[in-house]
């Protein structure tokens, strides 16, 4: 029997609306823009990772040819630092010390790329010349790039005050309890593992553009961002210190954000600041060697996690020890990103007693915050491949150990020794379906085909969760407009995940419109008076449910305008096509025309807003089967299957992508993507030549399908989709290399596991 797909609304396979422009190269990013009398800028940069310095000669480049402007920290000293926003309590109730970044360094650089000047001109190679000019003198201070480093006996301080490099403590769980636990345990298992660092490498780099309005008296940032108003906030109040009336953000298309474009950046402050000054339009754009040194950097931790189990393989208690690389600031959400992770730390196991020590570390690199998943995928990668190494020192097959431990059904809603509460799931269901989608129980026979041709296979398993669409709400405000069309606003910011049209299906629905005629605008504070912005996966479970809640108001105010007009019911009213007709009858009203009878602009507005109380909480399985060629240390994924629980799907065609986007994100996290630095801090993989992407030979064709249970936490059972492929990747992926590795005598390898390193390690155990 054919499944008829619908049209509009839940489960619509809709292409993208957003595609047709971006095709025909219409879209419109930061860079694009240009405005009458424009001066380009360029930043100057620390080449050490630290250093005193001084600037001893600015005057030959404000003189150099095209130079309008030349800012150093006293010109900036009026203005407040960028701030870390997240500055956690502490066990002692005392809370984390702030270590701002400043706009531009006073005497002190901390990290290579570390901001020193900001240089206006005419063009941006002219500002780029006259950067060749400026004189600065930096005498090199101790440098400590790495965690190892950092935390050792005697170790440079990154911060004179620091002590030994540890910025805070922060702390999750019941510490007595689990000691008690593991004091009295059977057995203990235990793990180190090292996150890698990585660098976002979104395809659009930062560019902001600064304005100053004489008449409005106000600034103009235009960015591409993950929410105006988050920046808009932070930028007034904390760095401009005005009210945030007198900046307006604007957003227009953007190309990736994955977390990193989240944030105030110091560009978005001097641009305005030059602006003003000048008073004329000043814009910087990044190139990617800047992108390396001065966006904000991901992951990067060594964590020891031991598991307390009974004698039958339970779990009945975990420990973990987390070491987390802050860089040398708090960047906007830094400290708070190992914290989420922490409170994801016991996966979809029944563990009763759990403690987490997080110690946040200084050190002279690029500020951390949050990259893809935010700390869920590092909690997933930790507790997946620890549950792995507990099925090997119980004898355990790696599905049975966590059939024994998973949540049960009815334990759902369960809440955790780490106090999140997971609402629904069937976590048994999606494992057994993954295994027989992947063939797990013929793997061996395939392990031995490939150990003929002199190859070495492996499959691995990881069970995740994460938490997402966190508490809050998306207002969204819905409007007929005089042309006939629905204007859309809502203040999330699409960064590519293709909103226009997952918005457009449920004003579609509600107002049986195709979707050609409705336009959605997001990223303009002055469109919306708030907005949460993109991130946490909760642009469609908390924004969709808004945009439904503000359609189905708009379709009965229209409703009312058109029975008005045509001297009818209200009841007796459909809507189809951008008209409204009387039911049975040929009498109809167009769109435009019922706008026009509007006694007021309000009368044809809505505004629909859903509150959510608790995250949700998406999960599912990912399997991966990989061969290595033990000559050249390669490795091949195979073959790769997900089935997640979404909790209810809105477009397929959108999942799809997005978790497509997701696990290729983790296969490169797994074997291709690390941020090194040697120990003077410099960035030994500061470009593309060096930090390798996952391309297309690199990932298999996904095997993917969901096993949905909605979710009781949001109004329309969605839970959220965004991360999860990056969440569950990485683990499934080590798992399956550790388990092709064990039989040639490998214990352990940490990410990326690049042919050399693979290869290495055969070596040793030879």
């Amino acid at each position: 029997m054919n499944v008829m797909t619908p049209k509009f609304g839940l489960g619509a396979s809709a292409l993208r609306k957003e595609d047709d422009a971006f095709i025909r190269g219409r879209g419109c990013y930061t860079d694009d823009e240009t405005r009458p009398g424009i001066l380009h800028a360029v930043v100057v940069r620390s080449p050490h990772a630290h250093a005193n310095f001084t600037i001893t000669d600015v005057e030959a480049v404000r003189s150099a040819p095209g130079v309008h402007l030349v800012l150093t920290h006293a010109d900036v000293a009026e203005l407040g630092d960028v701030p870390c926003q997240a500055l956690l309590e502490q066990p002692d109730g005392s809370k984390v010390s702030a270590r701002d970044i400043p706009v531009l360094c006073r005497d002190v650089v901390r990290h290579v790329g570390d901001a020193v000047a900001f240089v206006v001109a005419e063009s941006a190679t002219q500002a780029a010349d006259a950067v060749e000019l400026l004189v600065v003198d930096y005498e090199p201070l101790p440098v400590v790039a790495d965690i190892e480093t950092a935390t050792a006996n005697g170790a440079a301080p990154v911060w004179p005050d620091s002590d030994g490099n540890i910025g805070g403590h922060l702390n999750m769980g019941d510490k007595q309890r689990t000691e008690e636990a593991f004091a009295n345990a059977p057995r203990v298992t235990e793990i180190t593992l090292r996150q890698n660092r990585l660098v976002c490498n979104y395809m659009e780099l930062r560019s902001a553009l600064g304005e100053w309005s004489q008449d409005e008296d106000r600034w103009i940032l235009t960015t591409g961002s993950q929410g105006v108003h988050g920046i808009q906030s932070v930028l007034a109040k904390k760095v401009l210190k005005v009210d945030p009336s007198k900046v307006r953000v604007v957003t227009k298309d953007v190309g990736g954000g994955f977390g990193t474009k989240a944030f105030l950046y110091r560009e978005h402050v001097l641009v305005l600041v030059a602006a003003k000054r000048l008073g004329r339009p000043v814009k910087w754009t990044g190139d990617r060697g800047e992108h390396f040194v001065s966006d904000a950097h991901g992951r990067d931790n060594v964590v020891t996690a031991r598991m307390a189990t009974d004698e039958d393989g339970r779990f009945l208690a975990l420990d973990i020890d987390l070491y987390a690389n802050m860089g040398a600031y708090l960047s906007q959400n830094g400290p708070f990103i190992p914290y989420l992770g922490m409170s994801m730390a016991p996966g979809l196991y029944d563990i009763e007693a759990v403690n987490v020590d997080c110690h946040l570390v200084y050190t002279n690199t690029v500020p951390i915050d949050a990259y893809r998943g935010a700390g869920r995928p590092e909690a997933s990668y930790l507790i997946e491949r620890l549950v792995d190494r507990c099925a090997r020192d119980m004898g355990l097959a790696r599905e049975e150990i966590r059939r024994k431990n998973f949540i049960r059904p009815d334990q759902l809603p369960y809440t955790t020794a780490v106090g999140r509460m997971y609402d629904t799931g069937d976590f048994q269901g999606h494992l057994a379906e993954a295994m027989r989608q992947s063939g797990w129980q013929e793997f061996e026979a395939r392990r031995e085909s490939a150990k003929e041709q002199g190859k070495l296979r492996g499959i691995g398993m990881a069970t995740y969760v994460e938490a997402c669409a966190f508490a809050g709400s998306e207002p969204a405000y819905a409007e007929l407009t005089p042309a006939g069309r629905i204007e859309l606003k809502i203040g999330t910011q699409s960064n590519g995940q293709g909103h226009a049209t997952a918005y457009a299906q449920f004003v579609a629905e509600a107002l049986n419109l195709d979707y050609d005629l409705i336009d959605v605008k997001q990223g303009d504070t002055d469109d919306t008076p708030t907005g949460g912005g993109t991130g946490g996966s909760r642009s469609i479970p908390l924004g969709a449910v808004s945009v439904r809640r503000a359609s189905q108001t708009l379709a009965d105010k229209i409703k009312k305008l058109a029975a008005n007009e045509l001297e009818a019911s209200i009841g007796d009213i459909e809507l189809d096509g951008g008209t409204a007709r009387i039911v049975g009858t040929d009498r109809s009203i167009d769109f435009a025309a019922i706008a026009a009878a509007a006694p007021s602009a309000e009368d044809r507005k809505a505004v629909g807003e859903f509150k959510q109380d608790e995250a949700t909480y998406p999960n599912g399985t990912h399997i991966c089967e990989v061969e290595i060629d033990p000559e050249t240390g390669t490795i091949e994924i195979l073959a790769y299957t997900i089935v997640d629980d979404f909790g209810v799907t809105v477009n397929p065609m959108l999942l799809a992508g997005q978790i497509h986007g997701g696990v290729a994100q983790g296969i490169g996290q797994a074997l291709l993507e690390n941020a090194v630095y040697d120990e003077d801090g410099q960035l030994v993989t500061a470009s593309f030549m060096d930090y390798a992407m996952p391309r297309a030979w690199d990932l298999p064709f996904f095997a993917f399908k969901t096993r949905n249970v909605p979710s009781t936490t949001n109004a329309l059972g969605i839970k959220g989709a965004g991360e999860a492929g990056t969440i569950g990747a990485a683990p499934a992926v080590m798992n399956a290399v550790a388990d092709a590795l064990r039989p040639a005598g490998v214990d352990h390898i940490d990410m990326p596991a690049t042919p050399l390193r693979v290869w290495e390690a055969l070596q040793a155990a030879r």
